[in-house]
């Protein structure tokens, strides 16, 4: 049981900031900057591309009224939606969460490194990707 699973359970206390049938968003213990949010689908799933629709409508529909909150609460301009998939991916805790976080004057936050590349064929693996949507 990850420790998402246990605080929808009940069985550890957060900073709950907003919760629905379908999503719970909370503040980060351990936070990049003030503001931090976590928010997590209630369903146990590990990764994006494990989400069921309905969920992921659900997510969808909350993180920009979560972002508009986090803005004003903190004063912050700026933001970084930050989400990621399997322990390759950094993701420390195998339930699916977003990351909110506020990026402030004082250099808070997110801080990134874009190792930007090529690709040698992107015409079919653009054909490649379309083909394999289900």
């Amino acid at each position: 049981m990850t420790i998402f699973a246990k605080i929808l359970a009940g069985e550890i206390p957060c900073h709950r900031v907003y919760e629905d049938e379908h999503v719970l968003a909370f503040l980060d213990v351990a936070p990049l900057s003030r503001g931090h949010v976590l928010v997590i689908p209630k369903v146990p799933v590990a990764t994006m591309d494990q989400l069921p629709d309905e969920a992921a409508a659900a997510l969808g529909r909350v993180l920009p009224r979560l972002c508009r909150a986090v803005m004003e609460a903190t004063e912050c301009s700026a933001y970084n939606l930050l989400q990621n998939n399997g322990a390759a991916a950094h993701q420390a805790v195998m339930h699916l969460h977003v990351h909110i976080i506020p990026k402030h004057a004082d250099g808070s936050g997110l801080g990134l490194h874009w190792n930007a590349g090529t690709c040698d064929d992107p015409a079919a693996l653009a054909i490649a990707i379309a083909e394999a949507i289900d």
